[in-house]
């Protein structure tokens, strides 16, 4: 049988190139040394993580995403897009710099219709637009990830899981989070996805969860305050989502 490698193998490349630099103790600082590594661990990550055995997923995420891009600033939309859904049961998604997206098949349990899968995609496309994570690379070190991890290893049993929270989810800050939150809910709604999904797939999250948080949940706001800021965002998200529908923007993404 032949060996694929977990994906906390790859994750843990992942964290690594999110949090350090060359010396142990070195920050990144640099975008040109971001954007290098970064298309280093992609491709790290494609070729130790499992692609989605259903070729249907794969064209149903891409469907969502190539809606959210359609309506990014020039200068984003121009990036080298790829979208590759990764089977793994971790209720998670990333974005790196450059345009690539991962989406674990385990966020596709919660997320499960196409509006509040926007949500989902647009919040991790909002982390790379709003610069989250060169902030990120900036002020961690190469140390301080081998630290978390490596007691995320040792401390958690399921290491697949561990690896993918830590690694994903654990880096960005609450500020970060609700930031993302709220840019996505102005991507998703100009694509012509229901803004009012974005509740929804909150608190399905919480429901299937029954009160401990997934990964893609870790280290954010909490549910109440996360839900207050969405509600409170919801009227202009709700009024561009109708001229988006009124202008043609009516994704019909279906598996």
């Amino acid at each position: 049988m032949r060996y694929r490698a977990p994906a906390w193998v790859a994750i843990g490349s992942l964290l690594a190139f999110l949090a350090g630099g060359v010396a142990e103790a070195q920050l990144i600082v640099t975008e040109k040394e971001v954007m290098r590594q970064a298309r280093t661990e992609w491709l790290l990550i494609k070729k130790h993580t499992p692609r989605a055995g259903d070729p249907r997923l794969q064209s149903y995420v891409e469907c969502i995403t190539d809606r959210i891009v359609a309506v990014l600033e020039p200068q984003f939309q121009e990036l080298s897009w790829e979208v590759i859904v990764f089977d793994d049961e971790a209720a998670n998604a990333f974005a790196l710099p450059g345009g690539k997206v991962g989406v674990f098949t385990g966020i596709l349990k919660v997320a499960d219709t196409p509006d509040a899968l926007a949500a989902v995609i647009g919040h991790e496309i909002a982390h790379l637009t709003e610069d989250h994570i060169m902030q990120r690379a900036k002020r961690q070190s190469r140390t301080d990830a081998l630290v978390i991890l490596g007691g995320a290893a040792t401390g958690m049993g399921d290491v697949v899981r561990a690896g993918a929270q830590i690694g994903l989810a654990l880096p960005f800050d609450r500020r970060q989070e609700s930031e993302a939150d709220l840019v996505g809910l102005e991507y998703m709604a100009q694509a012509g996805f229901d803004p009012r999904a974005s509740i929804y797939l909150w608190k399905n999250m919480a429901n299937v969860n029954k009160g401990a948080p997934p990964e893609f949940l870790s280290t954010h706001p909490s549910n109440d305050r996360r839900l207050d800021d969405l509600v409170g965002s919801l009227a202009p998200a709700l009024v561009h989502y109708n001229e988006a529908r009124e202008s043609g923007r009516r994704p019909n993404c279906r598996l």
